[in-house]
């Protein structure tokens, strides 16, 4: 689909917490169009690995992706891209979009 634009690479900064990088640049693979509809994720350790992070900071990346309605896991299965995507929403108060708890 070339209305779509590559992901941007991962670069957390500042004072923004690892998890929502993780869950945000995830979140960017998907609108981009890396990571399909229907697509099975990688497994949380795998991805843990190619983000440099512990694989706990993945699955809280995960609680925020579900949140945003952007995956879907069934248990004994994995975890999944939803079909279909919801509208992107930026502004949309969320998980990982507003104060910490």
């Amino acid at each position: 689909m070339s209305d779509r634009s590559e992901a941007p690479d991962f670069n957390p900064q500042g004072s923004q917490l690892i998890y929502v990088a993780v869950a945000s640049h995830i979140e960017a693979r998907i609108r981009a169009g890396e990571l399909q509809p229907g697509a099975r994720l990688p497994a949380e350790r795998d991805l843990a690995q190619e983000y440099g992070v512990a694989y706990l900071t993945v699955r809280r990346a995960a609680q925020v992706l579900c949140g945003r309605g952007l995956i879907e896991t069934v248990h004994g299965r994995g975890t999944f891209v939803a079909d279909p995507l919801p509208e992107a929403a930026a502004d949309a108060p969320g998980p990982g979009n507003g104060p910490v708890d």
